[in-house]
């Protein structure tokens, strides 16, 4: 009886320190997570005298990825491409992507796109060229979330999220799907008009499709400049 209830004492023990170290556990989790600074950026922050400035976008983009524990590989920044269409509103409206492979000859490829906070994709659609067919494409959230936008029932309140730039002449399509880390997406059709727009905390997604061509793609706004 004795040994009995040595051993019973023991296992008491034994489950309070490991209630002691998962307490002190999430003690130290939840001290990361207030530690960790919200991503905050101003317009002014990406503009020189009136020009959109490349490299403060990259450097957004950066700190996208740290906030996220995204690889930021050797040689990543200087890959991204990033713009603001020529809106000048990159806070609002844009994009920064990096194109790992795009194979023409056997129309395949793949890429990274990167979103700030709350920051608007422009509508777009694909069409086909001389080289290619039209681009069918979808989409995996790696980090953050995105409202991704295309053909069908309108979703209540979307538009409201639009930025001001692209109330009247930026969007058609409002049916949208919030797709979260692991959720995946894809168009109903090769030339449908689709956007997106980022949750509170960015967006990192990974993107696949057959192939992409410059000169196939179309924006829904005629004031944007692409690429």
């Amino acid at each position: 009886m004795q040994r009995i209830m040595e051993l019973n004492r023991r296992a008491a023990l034994k489950t309070v320190g490991a209630g002691l170290i998962g307490a002190a556990v999430a003690t130290g989790t939840n001290a990361q997570a207030a530690e960790k600074q919200a991503l905050k950026f101003r317009k002014e922050d990406f503009y020189k005298n009136g020009a959109f400035d490349v490299e403060a976008g990259r450097d957004a983009i950066i700190e996208l990825m740290n906030y996220h524990n995204y690889p930021v590989f050797k040689g990543a920044r200087e890959k991204l491409w990033v713009s603001d269409y020529g809106i000048g509103d990159f806070l609002n409206l844009g994009l920064a992507a990096n194109m790992f492979m795009n194979n023409e000859e056997h129309r395949y490829m793949s890429m990274d796109l990167f979103l700030l906070p709350n920051q608007m994709l422009p509508e777009h659609y694909h069409l086909k060229t001389e080289k290619n067919p039209a681009k069918l494409e979808g989409w995996v959230v790696r980090h953050g979330e995105s409202w991704i936008v295309g053909e069908g029932p309108e979703t209540p309140g979307l538009k409201a999220k639009i930025p001001a730039s692209q109330k009247k002449a930026g969007a058609t399509v409002f049916c949208a799907q919030l797709v979260k880390p692991g959720g995946f997406a894809q168009l109903n059709r090769a030339t449908a008009r689709h956007w997106q727009l980022a949750g509170p905390e960015g967006a990192i997604i990974t993107e696949t499709a057959n192939v992409h061509d410059d000169s196939g793609v179309r924006h829904t706004n005629p004031e944007l400049v692409f690429p």
